[in-house]
């Protein structure tokens, strides 16, 4: 996907120039990727490449979703209301076909490392039962996720050959030759337009940070903190509005990009203990195959909380040190 080289972008110049600049590019980049992934759906090598193709498409689409809603006034506001939704919508689409592979993946890795390095603790019982709950609770959540992950390549097939998605792609496709910009906004400098914009996205960033629920490393996997994951969520996607915008401004995004990515983690790992929940309740099971899936869902939860540490260390300024 295309990214800014961080070259300083001089205040007096046209906000609309800039703001098409960046546009332009990731419409190119999204054009490009597209080509890529319909080149390389198939298996092996060209699976690889086609997953890493979707992800370039998916962070396009975000780019320009979020970009248009952050500098929406600069626009022709009716058009960016549009192509967002739609870019929100594909994005969607094509992201759950992944979630779900990298979710299983994640849960399978969990579950041999926590029994296979004796951290997984065996229940009441023969030592065997614990062998037999570990492989059954794999089997379910192969079984489960894979069910998912197919059904999400199912719809994903169906959107790309929808006529909606081929009006995105043909709405992209002109905005990577032109932008329709608001006449008036367009012609402001950069610092009297982009920049005060880009402060209100930081602005709530920052008011949703401040808000979240403290972190807990007592119970890192109680009910409480569970509940409490949204908060952390909206924090992930606030986050991510401000570290476009400032990537459209040619800022550095090194700090916004390393806390978003604990924030990645703090949502697979939320998800997965989720996933592994959802599989403990499954009718029917044998006791070792639920305790070990409580066991993976409490590992999740530790990494939730982990994740939660991660982004206030790099995000939030350290207390300052006063000598006595």
């Amino acid at each position: 996907m295309a990214q800014p080289n961080h070259d300083p972008i001089t205040a007096t110049a046209d906000a609309g120039a800039v703001l098409g600049t960046y546009l332009r590019a990731q419409a190119t980049a999204f054009l490009r990727a597209l080509r890529l992934h319909a080149e390389n759906g198939g298996s092996g090598a060209d699976a690889t490449e086609g997953s890493d193709a979707a992800r370039s498409l998916r962070g396009a689409a975000r780019r320009i979703s979020g970009s248009l809603a952050t500098f929406r006034v600069v626009t022709e506001s009716s058009w960016a209301d549009g192509l967002r939704t739609e870019l929100v919508w594909l994005s969607s689409t094509l992201a759950d076909e992944h979630a779900y592979a990298a979710r299983l993946t994640r849960l399978m890795d969990a579950l041999h490392r926590l029994s296979g390095s004796g951290e997984l603790p065996a229940p009441r019982g023969s030592a065997g039962a614990l062998t037999v709950g570990s492989a059954r609770a794999g089997a379910l959540l192969e079984r489960q996720l894979t069910l998912a992950r197919t059904r999400a390549h199912s719809a994903t097939l169906q959107a790309l050959g929808s006529s909606r998605f081929h009006a995105v792609a043909d709405a992209v496709a002109v905005l990577a030759s032109e932008v329709p910009l608001d006449v008036v906004a367009a012609r402001g400098q950069v610092s009297d337009v982009l920049v005060p914009l880009a402060a209100v996205a930081e602005t709530r960033l920052s008011a949703a940070v401040a808000v979240l629920p403290p972190v807990d490393g007592a119970q890192p996997y109680n009910a409480y903190n569970a509940d409490h994951d949204g908060p952390w969520h909206e924090v992930r996607r606030l986050l991510r509005i401000h570290r476009y915008a400032r990537e459209a401004l040619g800022e550095d995004v090194t700090r916004p990009a390393a806390a978003g990515e604990a924030l990645d983690r703090h949502r697979d790992a939320a998800e997965a203990a989720t996933a592994s929940a959802t599989a403990a309740r499954t009718p029917r099971i044998a006791p070792a195959t639920a305790y070990a899936l409580g066991v993976l869902h409490a590992d999740q939860r530790h990494e939730v909380e982990a994740a939660r540490l991660a982004f206030r260390h790099l995000w939030l300024p350290e207390p300052a040190v006063t000598s006595r």
